[in-house]
C-alpha cells in the first residue's frame, strides 16, 4: 500500500506490504464534502449564530473589542476567519477600538513573519496586534478561583473588553479533549500561574483527561469557568479537513457553539483502534509538527491502537527543536520515564513546574512503547529524550523489528494523529 501522509510542509511518502497493515485509522474529514466553498460557510455560520445573536448587534454600543486568536503552532486559517468578523464588528459599530490577542498560552510570542503568513500582510500592517505573555504579570488581571481551587489570572486586553470574541478551531485535543470555544481562554490568554494550576499532574493523569473527552473531564470544567469569568461573548470556530481548509463553521455563544462544532469533529474522527506490533504516526504537518513539544499529541493516537510492549514511529519535522526548555531538561536529566512518571505524581497541584503536562504524557508513552522518531531535530536532542532517530520509514520500520526481535509485525498506520479519536 502507497501512503502520502502529512510532515512539515512537503508530506513524507513511503510504501509498505499489504500483508503486514492491521488497519489505516483515518478521520472521514478528507472524504467529507462541505457544502459550501471555505467564505461561505464562515458566512453562513455568523449570519445564523448558535444561542447568540449576530455579531453585529453585540457590537453596537461597544467601544473596546477584543478578538483572541490562535497562534503560530495552530493551522486556524485565520485569514479567512479574521477578515468577516472584523466586518461584522465594523457593520454594528464603525467607531469600534478593536485588538487582535495572540492566545500564545505557555508558547513563545509568534515573529511578524508567523502572522503574516496566518492573518495575511493586510492584517497585520493594519491591525492592532497584541501579543499575550504568560510571564507578564503586569498584563494579568485577577479574577477569581478556579473550581480545581488554583488562581485565575487572566490577560488585561481580554477582561476589560467591552467584547470578548474568540476564533480558532476544533480538532480532537489530547488532554483538553477538543480544542477550540474556552480553550482560547484557559491557556489561551491567561497567566502562568493560572496555566500550572490548570495543567496538573493530578489532572493530567484523570481518566476523563483524554482524546475526545470533555463531560467530566476536570480541565474542561475549568476552561470554561475561566471563558465564563472573562466574559467571553461569542466565537467563531471552524472545522478543517487534512489541506487544512474549512469543511464547516461554528458561531455564537462559546460553550453551545462550540458544543455543536465537537458533535461535528467526533462523528468524522471516531476511528475503531486496530492493534499492531508497530504504528506509525504523525503531528499534522506543519504547523503542528514545528516541535518535539507538540508532537507528543500524534503519539498519544499510536498510545490508543498500539499493543504493549510495541514500537510507535512517529513523522515529524519538528524544525523548532524540542519546543520547551523545560520539556527537554526533564527528559535529559532524568534516568528513565518512569523515574519521570514518579516525580510528578508526588507533586501537589500547586507544584506544577512548566511543561511538565507535556513531559506527564510523552513519560506515559516512553514507559510502554520504544519511541522512533522521523524528524529534522539532531539525534543526540532526540536521544537524550529516550527516543530513536531514523531518516526514513524503512529505516524506523528495521529498528522498530530489531527491537520487537522479529521480522513479521503488524504495523497501524495513522495518517494524521491529531485528526482522529481512536476508540476501544
Amino acid at each position: 500500500m502507497d501512503f502520502t501522509v502529512p510532515y512539515g510542509r512537503e508530506g513524507l511518502s513511503f510504501s509498505l506490504p499489504e500483508e503486514k497493515i492491521a488497519g489505516v485509522l483515518s478521520s472521514k474529514a478528507g472524504e467529507y464534502q462541505p457544502e459550501l466553498e471555505q467564505h461561505s460557510l464562515v458566512d453562513r455560520a455568523l449570519a445564523s449564530p448558535a444561542g447568540s445573536k449576530k455579531l453585529s448587534e453585540l457590537a453596537k454600543d461597544k467601544k473596546n473589542v477584543v478578538i483572541i486568536c490562535s497562534d503560530h503552532t495552530r493551522p486556524v486559517p485565520s485569514k479567512f476567519i479574521i477578515p468577516p468578523l472584523l466586518r461584522e464588528i465594523r457593520k454594528g459599530n464603525p467607531e469600534a477600538s478593536i485588538k487582535l490577542l495572540i492566545a500564545t498560552g505557555f508558547h513563545r510570542p509568534s515573529s511578524r513573519e508567523e502572522l503574516e503568513e496566518k492573518f495575511g500582510h493586510k492584517i497585520v500592517e493594519n491591525e492592532n496586534i497584541v501579543m499575550h505573555i504568560s510571564t507578564e504579570n503586569s498584563a494579568m488581571v485577577d479574577c477569581g478561583t478556579l473550581p480545581s481551587g488554583g488562581r485565575l489570572r487572566l490577560n488585561r486586553n481580554a477582561v476589560e473588553a467591552d467584547l470578548l470574541i474568540a476564533e480558532g478551531f476544533i480538532e480532537p485535543h489530547f488532554f483538553a479533549g477538543f480544542s477550540g470555544g474556552r480553550k482560547s481562554v484557559l491557556p489561551g490568554v491567561a497567566s502562568k500561574e493560572t496555566v500550572l494550576a490548570n495543567h496538573c499532574g493530578e489532572f493530567i493523569a484523570h481518566e476523563k483527561a483524554r482524546t475526545g473527552i470533555i463531560e467530566g473531564n476536570p480541565m474542561h470544567k475549568d476552561m470554561l469557568f475561566a471563558a465564563e469569568q472573562a466574559g467571553l461573548a461569542f466565537i467563531l470556530n471552524v472545522a478543517i479537513n487534512e489541506d487544512k481548509k474549512i469543511i464547516n463553521a461554528f458561531a455564537g455563544d462559546f460553550k453551545e457553539a462550540h458544543e455543536k462544532g465537537c458533535r461535528f469533529v467526533a462523528e468524522l474522527a471516531g476511528v475503531q483502534a486496530r492493534p499492531a506490533d508497530i504504528v506509525i504516526t504523525t503531528n499534522g504537518g506543519y504547523p503542528l509538527d514545528q516541535n518535539i513539544y507538540q508532537a507528543v499529541k500524534g503519539m498519544t493516537a499510536a498510545e490508543a491502537t498500539c499493543k504493549p510492549g510495541g514500537v510507535i514511529i512517529i513523522a515529524a519535522e519538528c524544525s523548532d527543536g524540542h519546543g520547551g526548555e523545560s520539556f527537554y531538561k526533564t527528559f535529559l536529566q532524568a534516568s528513565s520515564p518512569r523515574q519521570i512518571r514518579e516525580d510528578i505524581k508526588r507533586r501537589d497541584r500547586k507544584e506544577t513546574v512548566p511543561d511538565q503536562w507535556e513531559s506527564q504524557i510523552l513519560a506515559r508513552i516512553l514507559d510502554k512503547f520504544e519511541v522512533i522518531m522521523i524528524t529534522a531535530a539532531p539525534r543526540e536532542m532526540v536521544e537524550n529524550m529516550h527516543m530513536s532517530k531514523a531518516g526514513s520509514i524503512k529505516e524506523a520500520l528495521a529498528m522498530a523489528e530489531r527491537k520487537l526481535k522479529y521480522k513479521a509485525g503488524s504495523i497501524t498506520v495513522i495518517p494524521d494523529g491529531v485528526g482522529v479519536i481512536v476508540q476501544d
